[in-house]
């Protein structure tokens, strides 16, 4: 089968809309004393121009993989209310609203995204139609002309978990009986919601067989496959960062968990912290020679930024960096080093896709020398590669 589409993206979509924050604060203020001083109850804050773009994974992994050059279509959901007509607008503006379903009398999942400089973000989420999207919503022949397909935020959208994960096994095995390479990334659920306390060892244990690469956060990974290890190091992190106090024990012990479900690749997303990987038996497709993707255990810093602006959409772009270098047939600490540019562009940027660059702008300025963030030693048997800046872990293979 001739594969004409590089890339589907499809799952979760929706409209995001931020206030623009000031960008100054006092020196040494630390995250929650930006966030009391600014989110007082009963104060007015002024703020910025108001930034609206569409969201999800679906607009900002398939918006980045189009600026990055990757031929990808997007496919997603909305409803016909205000909302619904915006995202069709926008997508349409940016030619990729051809497979976008639109249902009558369902409304459009929107975000308030309250992006403030130096804190982490913090959204309110309404799902809307993403909550009907299920596998008859996936149109396979188009899957089956492309060479990958990649899945975002199952924890989003209700028909992904309500029955166990029946629903998404089935469309990541009819996917992959297609032929196609399968891709997944996640969302960090509201505890209190129904996705919160789905049984996601479960539903992983049914869709991960059908997974080439699986790219969730750090955060994700913890609170789906080991819950009171989540809330531990939630509780010693108090008003810090959890991601902070992670080792590279622990990312090897989740990554570890991930391929005995049944991914090839586990690709952790850690934040600030760069982004590690282990992998099982992989060989990359896309490659034209074998080169060394199984067996493999590395941790790469992020890059330095000029101005940190917003992590809206970092998890997603730092996904479509990986995958437009892994379409291209590029090594593992390649897809790392892309992966970890494309997140470092977006965060220089308020919304979610505007701060990627194009390919060739990414490439030069990879190789320009663009710094990378001191990340310390993740623990024992770890050794620092200097010519590639990244670490190698003890489970390396090479």
């Amino acid at each position: 089968m001739a594969r004409t589409i590089e890339a589907v993206v499809a799952g979760h979509l929706c409209i995001d809309v931020y206030p623009t924050f000031p960008t100054r604060h006092a020196a040494g203020e630390s995250p929650s004393t930006v966030m009391n001083r600014i989110l007082v109850p009963g104060k007015l804050v002024e703020v910025g121009p108001l930034a609206v773009s569409t969201g999800g994974p679906v607009s900002n992994t398939g918006l980045a993989l189009l600026k990055l050059g990757i031929n990808a279509v997007l496919m997603g959901k909305v409803g016909t209310d205000a909302f619904g007509l915006v995202v069709k607008k926008l997508l349409a503006e940016k030619n990729a609203d051809k497979h976008l379903i639109v249902v009558d009398g369902e409304t459009t999942s929107y975000t308030v995204g309250l992006a403030i400089p130096g804190v982490d973000r913090i959204f309110l989420h309404h799902p809307g139609s993403n909550d009907t999207f299920c596998a008859a919503d996936v149109n396979y022949e188009i899957v089956g002309r492309a060479k990958l397909f990649h899945i975002g935020y199952p924890p989003l959208m209700r028909r992904m978990y309500s029955d166990g994960g029946d629903e998404l096994s089935t469309i990541l095995r009819r996917v992959r009986e297609l032929g196609t390479v399968t891709t997944m990334d996640m969302a960090l659920p509201d505890p209190a919601s129904a996705a919160g306390k789905a049984d996601w060892p479960r539903i992983l244990a049914k869709g991960l067989p059908y997974v080439d690469v699986f790219l969730p956060s750090a955060e994700e990974t913890l609170y789906m496959v080991d819950r009171p290890k989540f809330d531990r190091i939630k509780e010693r992190a108090g008003s810090g960062d959890m991601l902070d106090l992670l080792t590279g024990s622990d990312l090897a012990e989740l990554a570890g968990r991930l391929l005995d479900l049944g991914c090839r690749v586990a690709a952790i997303k850690c934040g600030h912290r760069g982004i590690y990987v282990r992998t099982a038996q992989f060989a990359n497709p896309f490659a034209v020679e074998a080169d060394g993707w199984s067996n493999r255990e590395m941790w790469e810093p992020v890059f330095k930024v000029d101005e940190f602006v917003s992590t809206a959409g970092s998890g997603d772009a730092t996904i479509a960096g990986f995958l437009g270098a892994l379409l291209r047939g590029h090594s593992l600490a390649d897809c790392l080093k892309y992966a970890t540019a494309a997140g470092a562009e977006n965060v220089e940027a308020i919304d979610a896709v505007s701060g990627v660059r194009s390919w060739d702008e990414t490439t030069a300025r990879i190789k320009s020398g663009w710094p990378k963030v001191t990340l310390a030693e993740p623990g024992r048997g770890w050794s620092f590669d200097k010519l590639r800046q990244t670490w190698i872990g003890p489970a390396n293979s090479l």
